[in-house]
């Protein structure tokens, strides 16, 4: 009797193993329609890809601009250049600004990718007198057509509302920024 029991009790053992092992695996398996909705959450298109890029590089490039219109204000003998770049420091401060809500309601974290302004900054720091005033303008002149140019690609490659409203906010001082940049180095 006691032999049967055993026998029993391993037999029940030995099925409720098998039958937690076959219940274990087959919750493993991914039904078809979620693991469809899984690869459709995460898939990027290149629409979205474009707009990261943007977000990305046009940070960037108003971190340098701000860095260096900073510089500028302690190093620049001429009052116009002071006065110039501290224009230019609060228009790419609330440039930043509102790319970074932008970018944060799109759940895009910026980093920065892209530290060759890094050098540019040493180059800036490294002259001296009206060779200073040149370095800074055409610093500026070529940071601030780059960010024109993002600008206008990301318009033309997306219809995002926000990103749009963005762009023609942005863009016209961006334009009279480059201009009187460009004044002011005709003149020095």
């Amino acid at each position: 009797m006691k032999v049967i029991h055993a026998t029993k009790t391993v037999c029940f053992k030995v099925f409720f193993s098998f039958f937690l092992v076959v219940c274990i695996t087959s919750c493993r398996k991914v039904n078809p329609i979620e693991k469809t909705l899984k690869n459709q959450a995460f898939a990027k298109n290149e629409r979205e890809e474009t707009e990261v890029f943007f977000f990305i590089s046009s940070a960037n490039i108003s971190k340098s601009i701000i860095s260096k219109s900073q510089i500028a204000q302690q190093k620049s003998s001429d009052i116009i250049v002071q006065e110039l770049s501290k224009r230019i420091e609060v228009q790419e401060n609330q440039l930043l600004e509102e790319l970074n809500k932008m970018a944060t309601s799109k759940l895009i974290v910026i980093t920065e990718i892209n530290a060759t302004h890094k050098r540019d900054l040493y180059n800036l720091i490294d002259a001296s007198g009206s060779e200073f005033n040149t370095i800074y303008l055409d610093a500026m002149t070529e940071a601030i057509n780059d960010q024109i140019e993002l600008l206008q690609t990301i318009s033309r490659e997306t219809n995002d509302k926000k990103i749009l409203e963005f762009v023609l906010r942005f863009l016209p001082e961006q334009y009279k920024l480059l201009r009187e940049t460009e004044r002011i180095k005709k003149q020095n």
